[in-house]
Parts: structure tokens; sequence; C-alpha cells
């Protein structure tokens, strides 16, 4: 478990380092997509990460949630 102050920065060092998206990737995402489904495609993507982000600054194990968790929250 992350404690102090490197857990305060853990979900922003995820991806230190990565250079992005390849311009060749780009262009065979466009082979199989509109411009519409790509904007979609990527907005999805973020929210993954945005979720896997959160998860780890709450230090929750993947594959932990039991089905039907949230149905009172969402109820």
């Amino acid at each position: 478990m992350t404690t102090g102050p490197d857990k305060d920065h853990a979900g922003t060092r995820i991806i230190d380092g990565y250079a992005g998206v390849a311009d060749e990737t780009w262009a065979r995402v466009r082979e199989h997509y509109d411009e519409e489904q790509a904007t979609a495609l990527v907005s999805l993507v973020a929210v993954i990460e945005a979720t896997n982000r959160l998860g780890v600054l709450l230090n929750n194990e993947g594959g932990s949630y039991v089905p039907g968790t949230l149905t009172a929250v969402a109820g």
C-alpha cells in the first residue's frame, strides 16, 4: 500500500514517460472508424483510464468488485 506523499501522486505517475499514440495507430483507427466513432472510442478509453487511476488512488484491488454491490445506491 502506498502511503505519504507518494500516494498523493500515484494516480498521476501511472503513465509517466508515455509518448502518446503514434500517427500510424491513428491511421489504422481511421481505417475502421469514422470521426464520430473514433471520438466515442477515445472518450470511452478516457473514462476507463480515469476509473483506473481512481482505483489506484483508493487502493482498490483489481477484480474485487462483487456484482450487485451498488444496487442499493442505484435503486
